[in-house]
């Protein structure tokens, strides 16, 4: 299975994180689903080889779309590779996909669309561009070139929800709505229709996302002296408040995510 990371050119830096590839052979799949956790990011995929069958309370329920756009989610889905796999994705900051777009992000939210709901014809080619081409190299910059035209015809002035999506970051989903309404002066419902409209999610809710994929990512480096410990250093409460978070997010309790890794299990107590 290869994965590779690919870096935005500085005048998308704003808005798209990183491009990232990946490619496996059937031989190489695990054959089981993969779940996909809330991550606070938007995520435009173009798949080059087979499709993937997505899974909607433990049933397969649709083949997904050649080019999808998934919008912000704020629980666990469930996909299958039913053979080779080759995908290529954009994924955008949290505030990132308004600028291409002329719509209100909030509407995409817990959604699946296709292309042709976001740019229409221009979507159709631009997806038609993606799948022929030999490289993700080449994709990387045909991929550009469609959103550098779109930024340049969609103006957006974010940069209230851009700052307080990179407080929330930088403070690790700790500081409050309270606080950065009155940094910018603002009325705080304002302010919560303005970054739901922006990124797709209220700001509470991407500051719990920051906080379980965080912890998340203490837990997995084992960064860890207790499970307890974790969840402070994740900026919880106390353990049930983590343990609440993370069924909500994974739809698994802690347990359950990490008993393959017996490694790991044995360092913590789970006081359910």
């Amino acid at each position: 299975m290869q994965y590779k990371v690919y870096n935005p050119c500085p005048a998308l830096e704003k808005q798209v994180r990183y491009y990232w590839s990946l490619e496996s052979n059937p031989d190489d799949l695990p054959h089981s689903r993969e779940r996909i956790f809330p991550d606070g990011c938007i995520e435009l995929i173009f798949n080059y080889r087979e499709l993937f069958i997505k899974f909607e309370n433990g049933i397969a329920s649709h083949e997904q779309y050649r080019t999808m756009l998934y919008g912000q989610l704020k629980t666990f889905i469930e996909v299958e590779a039913t053979g080779s796999v080759g995908l290529f994705s954009v994924r955008f900051n949290p505030a990132g996909l308004q600028p291409f777009i002329n719509r209100d992000v909030g509407s995409l939210t817990s959604r699946e669309l296709n292309i042709t709901e976001l740019w229409g014809d221009e979507g159709v080619q631009l997806e038609h561009d993606m799948l022929k081409c030999n490289s993700n190299e080449e994709r990387v910059i045909i991929i550009e070139t469609f959103l550098m035209q779109k930024l340049q015809t969609i103006a957006f002035d974010n940069s209230d929800v851009e700052y307080c999506v990179n407080a929330l970051t930088e403070s690790e989903g700790s500081i409050t709505i309270d606080l950065l309404a009155n940094q910018l002066c603002i009325g705080k419902r304002q302010l919560e229709r303005k970054f739901n409209a922006a990124v797709g999610l209220s700001p509470k809710m991407l500051a719990r996302i920051i906080r379980f994929q965080n912890t998340l990512q203490l837990i997995e480096k084992k960064e860890f002296t207790s499970f307890t410990g974790v969840a402070h250093d994740g900026g919880f409460y106390d353990q049930a408040h983590f343990i609440k978070d993370f069924k909500e997010f994974t739809g698994l309790n802690p347990k359950q995510y990490f008993s393959e890794n017996l490694e790991m299990v044995k360092h913590f107590s789970f006081d359910e």
